[in-house]
């Protein structure tokens, strides 16, 4: 069903093979809307990430062709979601192209790195780059969107990506979840301020998902342990929780506002015992 047709998405964060955000990007428009992805720091001519650059992968280019042969239209904006003038011009140039923005994915996030550390050695430097991108990009890229969608008049409807993390905050990731329990707090403010205006809000928590961010655990051993602390006994997938994003987007999430949804098979509820 294309209920999203008409509509027009921003999903940021969208450069990866395999990731959250070029998945997202995909099944909205394959629910029938056109399409805006934005990268992260790179400049849309520089090259994918040399991991998947391997492989053939390009980018985004190769995220906008697979947008479009769903049949619907896409564009792609190099956007630092840190940088307020390149996030007004973001949403300016998409305005300019396709009249309208109906749809806000928060899907960017600072590359798991050297903020998986014990606090003790955490260097404070990298702690304010991972809460400037995955915190403050999310305000910026809101604020900007929110005043567009506002100004139209028709509602809209925002989904912002976090993680369990947020809930469970486990050790050596306290940059990580400081800056995913910020985005829901973050989540909160914005659906009371912007319900009365027809915009809905809410957060969107992964657990562990089959991406190329977990390549790393793909031993045997690691694998197995990782999954042995998920009830359902496997990883997530990346179309599992756009199929999410993209009902939370739809006609009949209208009354959903200020929810923030763990997506994580049975492993949150498990933490909490």
């Amino acid at each position: 069903m294309r209920e999203l047709k008409g509509k027009v998405a921003i999903v940021s964060g969208a450069t990866r093979e395999r990731g959250l955000g070029a998945a997202i990007a995909i099944a909205l428009a394959q629910a029938g809307a056109d399409v805006v992805v934005t990268g992260s720091g790179r400049s849309l001519g520089s090259a994918a990430p040399a991991d998947q650059a391997a492989g053939g992968w390009r980018g985004l280019p190769d995220v906008v062709e697979a947008i479009e042969a769903t049949g619907v239209r896409a564009h792609a904006i190099h956007a630092d979601v840190t940088d307020s003038a390149a996030v007004r011009r973001m949403v300016d140039e998409t305005v300019e192209r396709f009249g309208q923005v109906d749809i806000l994915v928060n899907n960017a996030t600072y590359p798991r790195a050297a903020d998986r550390v014990p606090i003790v050695e955490l260097d404070e430097d990298i702690w304010r780059r991972v809460l400037d991108v995955n915190l403050t990009g999310t305000m910026i890229v809101s604020k900007y969107v929110a005043k567009q969608m506002i100004a139209r008049g028709h509602g809209g409807s925002i989904v912002s990506i976090s993680s369990i993390a947020a809930m469970v905050a486990p050790a050596a990731m306290a940059a990580y979840a400081a800056s995913k329990a910020g985005i829901h707090a973050l989540n909160a403010s914005l659906a009371d301020e912007l319900g009365p205006h027809g915009i809905t809000c809410n957060v969107v928590a992964p657990g562990f998902l089959d991406t190329a961010r977990i390549d790393a655990l793909r031993t045997d051993e690691q694998w197995e342990k990782r999954l042995s602390a998920i009830p359902i006994r496997r990883a997530g997938t990346v179309e599992e929780v756009a199929a999410l994003v993209c009902f939370l987007c739809g006609p009949h999430a209208r009354w959903i506002s200020g929810e923030a949804i763990a997506v994580a098979g049975g492993e949150l509820r498990r933490a909490a015992r």
